[in-house]
């Protein structure tokens, strides 16, 4: 009887144990993943003490509004030249192409960048980089903008998924160096997608 209880009070600990270990959030898989990576201690760019209590970040809700057919137009005799960055460090970039879109009826355009030292590392040959501000910096978004990842596309068109905005690393960690979004790639109007602005301790 002694052992049948033992084994009883041994499963309600092991129950209580897996309901205190809450899955990762997210209702999506980019916000899943995003936040199993800043979860994860040797990947994340979070400060110890956020590290610490951080169960997820705080996404826009999922709107397909925010997911656009683009057409890219290539410019392919751009010179390299040094993007800002929120240090003394320089990013050297070149506009890849301009992205023409329409978000709600409207026609926005914006730079995509292509990275001088990413594009020498085989996994980032075909990275295209694409910051952007909008009207919910400082309003819901981190205030210094966001950025999109995407690769260059076989034909002239891609998918811009404003769903995956992310913040800059330095948006949560000062110690990192983040490219100044462009001015040129301001959006006049609010970007309710993507990752949100973080609340630091």
């Amino acid at each position: 009887m002694k052992n049948i209880f033992c084994l009883l009070l041994l499963c309600a600990s092991l129950l209580s144990c897996a309901q205190d270990k809450q899955p990762l959030l997210g209702e999506t898989e980019f916000q899943r993943e995003i936040n199993s990576e800043y979860k994860d201690a040797t990947k994340s760019p979070l400060k110890a003490k956020d590290l610490k209590d951080f169960v997820g970040l705080d996404f826009f809700k999922f709107d397909s509004t925010f997911v656009v057919k683009a057409k890219l137009e290539r410019t392919p005799n751009t010179e390299y030249f040094k993007m800002k960055t929120t240090t003394s460090r320089v990013s050297l970039e070149r506009i890849y192409g301009v992205l023409t879109f329409k978000i709600k009826e409207v026609t926005y355009k914006l730079n995509v960048y292509q990275g001088k030292e990413l594009i020498e590392q085989e996994e980032y040959k075909d990275y295209l980089f694409l910051p952007f501000l909008d009207d919910t910096n400082g309003d819901g978004s981190y205030a210094g903008g966001r950025y999109i990842d995407l690769r260059i596309p076989k034909d002239d068109s891609l998918i811009i998924d404003f769903n995956t905005a992310y913040n800059p690393y330095c948006a949560y960690n000062y110690k990192y160096s983040c490219p100044i979004v462009p001015r040129a790639n301001y959006l006049a109007t609010r970007i309710d997608a993507g990752v949100k602005a973080f609340d630091k301790h």
